[in-house]
């Protein structure tokens, strides 16, 4: 068996992607590779995309998808269309289907190369978030940063869309918020057995939202497509928005739809930077040309 295999640098709006192909294998891509790949300049990233061979009927490729810290993630909705991008243009199909921790996703390219992927159903029960203690209602948790009395986020919607998420609501920009320093003790807090996602939200109109997020596994990202999804979920299911937003995150829009089946549809670009050979293994990888 070959020592490397292809790859691609890719992102979705600015969510740093590595599509890695390992197809025709029975290997993965280690931990090791993914955290010795994510310090690279040339191929830092939020997720791996590795797509794998499956025998599943209905089932076109399982996706295996790494943190930048190595950990494995249930899903990673900009990670997908950088995959249906890229497995479009080799094989000319628009449409596909792919297993992934958090189940089965269909995935199409559109006409304007816009993407869509079918994120399934969101999960509001505590136990499937999850959360580590019973709540009765997951639109308002009790979780806050601050002090009691004054606290600087407080009252976060949770919701679970393949990931586990947390989306505090805010008056104010999301920028003005420390979310750097606030992230990492959000992501680990007790409350959150598998960790979190955790985004800052603010209401722009009935069908605009601005968010940021620090991503579980990763740190703060341009764009987390599960957690527009997430936001977008939450805001219509507390009455501030209806069920189709625009999503805007750092490197740009997102629209988000959930429909009246429960499932939500996100879509947007992904955009191929360049692509190379990787060993699965030790992460050591050659570009296909030289970079500029």
């Amino acid at each position: 068996m070959e020592s490397t295999v292809p790859f691609a640098k890719m992102n979705g709006l600015g969510n740093d992607i590595v599509v890695i192909d390992m197809r025709g294998r029975s290997d993965a891509v280690t931990s090791e590779a993914a955290i010795a790949l994510a310090s690279g300049d040339r191929t830092g990233f939020d997720q791996i995309m590795a797509i794998h061979d499956i025998d599943l009927d209905g089932v076109d490729y399982r996706i295996d998808i790494l943190n930048r810290d190595g950990s494995r993630s249930q899903a990673c909705g900009n990670g997908t269309r950088c995959v249906v991008q890229a497995l479009a243009s080799e094989t000319g199909r628009k449409s596909f289907t792919f297993k992934t921790l958090a189940g089965i996703l269909t995935a199409e390219e559109h006409e304007d190369g816009l993407i869509s992927v079918d994120m399934g159903r969101p999960e509001f029960a505590w136990d499937k978030i999850p959360l580590a203690e019973e709540f009765h209602d997951t639109t308002r948790i009790e979780l806050q940063i601050g002090p009691i009395d004054a606290p600087v986020l407080h009252s976060p919607s949770a919701v679970a869309i393949g990931n586990p998420h947390a989306v505090f609501w805010v008056k104010d920009d999301v920028w003005s918020y420390d979310l750097e320093r606030f992230g990492p003790l959000l992501e680990n807090h007790p409350i959150f057995p598998e960790r979190a996602n955790i985004s800052i939200a603010r209401v722009i109109d009935d069908h605009t939202l601005d968010i940021r997020t620090w991503e579980r596994g990763t740190g703060l990202t341009r764009a987390c497509g599960s957690a527009a999804c997430a936001a977008g979920v939450s805001a219509a299911r507390t009455g501030r928005t209806g069920r189709t937003v625009t999503v805007n995150v750092p490197g740009g829009p997102l629209e988000i739809e959930w429909r009246e089946n429960n499932h939500v549809i996100m879509t947007g670009p992904a955009e191929w930077e360049f692509s190379g050979r990787v060993d699965p293994l030790t992460g050591a990888w050659q570009a296909d040309e030289v970079l500029a």
